[in-house]
């Protein structure tokens, strides 16, 4: 399901030199606030009782504006830097100095109107966005560009570069607050998943852990007839076909999911990454996966194998997107062609994901656990989309998070296997796979139905510090 996201509120800094035309500075900040509320934002801006048409200009001005800004800096999620005239670089640069917000901020100039290049109507935008983006560099400010150098504000397409830098902010304040919850020890064959809980937090991701021995007995304290247990079991055949599924298991994934969203609750996580393999089936009595797969669904994204990464790159995308992400193993080849392969898992995907899907049991896993241990995936067909997919890793030796990203797409072409599964196409997906091969990536990888690549780069590379492969084919 893809969720109603929340929007954002920017702060709107309206520059102006004084020997331009003031009134390009009154229409550029009445346009600008009037279209940031219409889609939706919030926006906090010095008004025409502050300064001249609410523009920033002067040093004073620049205090007025940073002082403004600092009052509403829980409020504040990105700063919109608007020049409907060349602009003063100095009061852009002082003014976002002054406040120390920390958001991403967007340098946007407006279009000059070539049959309006008087010295009544010319604008010098062009140029002035330069000495600005200069200056921002000198104060050591981090800031993003528009799509092109300059935009006409009022075309459909400005309405999309808002979106993506909304989509940025959105990323950018999520992943700095993020609050991930490690239900489980990593499972010993599954070194690849290995991370620094450390580095993560340097990059303002915490960590909280459970042990699945609390995990089972807070489950087992349940009585079947327990009336939240009912609620959640209702709750499950209501959000998949479970024909074939004992009553029994489906107790379990109820108890076992009430323990989990009750854990996220108290301990106030945005995502979980959870052991499976073989403690859950073994100890417990089924999969975890339709318990995570719900989970992901209503965007709290949920991992397997203890894979805090994975969620990671999960949650990223689905901050962007405000769709449900999934977790893909890159899987098998496709025939002969270079740039598809099959992406699968055993599987806990979000049913928003799927052509069709229904609850199983892992076939893989009750070789060894037995099939009455084993239920609980929901299986079925990826459906055919564009997506983007994301690995996030913590690099120990170099004390950093990498990443490596990029777009491609779920196709039709015919595939009859078992689990959750697709076929994807990546352009130039042989160099792909030798740059993840090289660098020694998981064969874990978040994928998304959207194309949000350029927000989610942004986000890692300018304002997080990731150091991210952005493979375009």
């Amino acid at each position: 399901m893809a969720a109603k996201l929340a929007k954002q509120c920017f702060g709107l800094i309206v520059g102006n030199r004084g020997f331009f035309p003031d009134e390009l500075a009154r229409e550029g900040h009445e346009f600008m606030s009037g279209l940031l509320k219409k889609l939706g934002h919030g926006v906090v801006a010095l008004t025409p009782k502050d300064t001249k048409f609410g523009s920033v200009e002067t040093w004073d001005d620049a205090k007025k504006c940073a002082e403004l800004f600092k009052k509403n800096r829980e409020k504040i999620d990105g700063v919109i830097v608007t020049l409907p005239n060349f602009g003063d670089e100095r009061g852009v640069a002082d003014t976002l100095k002054m406040a120390g917000l920390g958001v991403p901020v967007l340098i946007h100039a407006w279009d000059d109107d070539a049959k309006k290049m008087t010295i009544k109507h010319r604008r010098d935008s062009f140029c002035g966005k330069m000495s600005a983006c200069n200056n921002l560099v000198q104060y050591g400010i981090d800031f993003s560009l528009t799509s092109r150098h300059t935009m006409d504000p009022t075309a459909a397409d400005f309405k999309d570069e808002i979106a993506w830098f909304a989509a940025v902010c959105r990323v950018v304040k999520g992943l700095r607050n993020c609050r991930v919850g490690a239900l489980g020890a990593r499972p010993a064959a599954f070194n690849t998943v290995r991370y620094s809980e450390k580095i993560l937090e340097e990059y303002g991701i915490s960590v909280e852990t459970l042990d699945l021995s609390e995990v089972f007995g807070r489950a087992a304290k349940m009585a079947d007839a327990n009336a939240k247990v009912k609620e959640q079991l209702a709750k499950i055949k209501g959000y998949t076909a479970t024909n074939g599924v004992p009553n029994e298991a489906l107790l379990k994934m109820a108890k076992l999911a009430i323990v989990i969203n009750d854990w996220m609750e108290k301990a106030e996580l945005d995502i979980t990454a959870v052991q499976c393999w073989t403690s859950m089936e073994e100890f417990y009595g089924v999969v975890p996966c339709t318990v995570m797969s719900m989970l992901s669904d209503t965007l709290r994204s949920s991992a397997c194998e203890v894979d805090v990464c994975g969620a990671v790159g999960m949650h990223a995308l689905a901050l962007a997107s405000g769709s449900p992400s999934f977790l893909l193993d890159w899987n098998n080849n496709y025939g002969s062609d270079p740039d598809k392969c099959v992406g699968f898992h055993c599987s806990n995907l979000p049913k928003s994901c799927f052509q069709h899907m229904k609850m199983d049991y892992q076939e893989i896993i009750a070789g060894s656990v037995g099939k009455q241990n084993a239920f609980g995936t929901v299986v079925g067909r990826i459906k055919a989309a564009p997506m983007t997919y994301l690995r996030p890793s913590t690099v120990d030796n170099e004390g950093i998070v990498a990443a490596y990203m990029g777009e491609g797409r779920f196709t039709d072409d015919p595939l009859d296997t078992f689990g959750g599964y697709g076929v994807a196409e990546i352009p130039d997906l042989q160099g792909l796979l030798e740059y993840i091969c090289q660098n020694g990536f998981e064969h874990h990888v978040a994928v998304n139905h959207s194309r949000s690549a350029r927000a989610v780069y942004e986000a890692l590379e300018n304002y997080l510090g990731w150091d991210v492969y952005l493979h375009e084919g």
